[in-house]
């Protein structure tokens, strides 16, 4: 079974169990993969989470249930996961702009989002460079703020955590306890991933023996197996698009349990960059 087919029939669990409980376990397993790296890959290849794309999909499958039948709100609500009419409401405006009873009015405007499908697109014109290395364990260092992973939201909120780490001194404090030049570009770290957020740390190595302040934070990165993306332009957007989009479906790899690197190297104005992401063979 090819990567389209198992992406296929991660999609068909999901649309057939829309009304009943939804295993992540057993989505990424149709898709011969981790949960983990599921969970890491799906926002990358389709531009939403896939907490959000489920909550979507059923909301959409609400508003059709409630403008085409007699069904009370208080059940349409249960079928779909929401354990109270308030809740059901809330996530309901939030995505429709009208509350559920409104659904039945004339002429009301509501929003569907379709099942999504994956298609053959021909890419690969464009080389990928990467090396896998193994590393042993080591520590970062540095000062982190919760990211929203929504794909949406992601790069302006990270863009804004790290000009506030500018303003705040955080990165001209880091770079004096490294003995650097205070417009050294800083590494980032990001772990700690929940369904909507995740830690972002700007950071770097943790010489030995160095004493940091109470406002870092270390971080402990145990051995592992890297896949390291090199982008001499630091066009690390567009990068970690390709890696799971382009790189991953046809590699013998899938990410694991662990943090992700964004090194850049070089000062203000001069930086090149590269991506690091934990794998192992599948």
């Amino acid at each position: 079974m090819d990567w389209l087919d198992r992406m296929k029939s991660a999609m068909e669990y999901i649309e057939t169990n829309l009304a009943d409980n939804i295993s992540y376990d057993e989505i990424a397993q149709r898709a011969c993969c981790s949960t983990y790296h599921f969970q890491r890959m799906f926002p990358f290849i389709t531009g939403v989470s896939l907490s959000e794309y489920i909550r979507r999909r059923r909301l959409t499958l609400a508003a059709f249930e409630l403008q085409t039948t007699d069904a009370k709100v208080i059940d349409v609500a249960l079928k779909y996961g929401y354990d109270s009419p308030e809740a059901f409401a809330r996530a309901f405006k939030n995505l429709h702009g009208i509350m559920p009873i409104s659904a039945r009015d004339k002429g009301v405007t509501l929003k569907a989002y379709p099942r999504m499908s994956f298609h053959i697109s021909i890419k690969g014109d464009v080389e990928m460079n990467y090396r896998i290395e193994q590393k042993g364990p080591f520590e970062m260092f540095g000062a982190y703020g919760m990211v929203n992973s929504d794909p949406q939201k992601v790069y302006a909120e990270v863009a804004q955590f790290r000009q506030q780490c500018d303003v705040d001194g955080s990165v001209e404090g880091m770079n004096g306890l490294l003995g650097r030049f205070s417009n050294t570009i800083l590494h980032a770290a990001l772990y700690d991933h929940t369904g909507t957020s995740f830690k972002y740390m700007v950071s770097y190595f943790l010489p030995k023996g160095l004493e940091i302040p109470e406002r870092f934070t270390k971080l402990s990165v145990p051995a592992l197996t890297w896949a390291i993306f090199p982008e001499p332009q630091c066009d690390l957007i567009k990068l970690w698009g390709r890696i799971y989009s382009e790189w991953f479906p046809t590699s013998e790899y899938e990410q694991v349990e662990g943090p992700t690197f964004e090194m850049y190297y070089g000062t203000a104005g001069y930086v090149s960059g590269e991506i690091w992401i934990p794998v192992k063979k599948k």
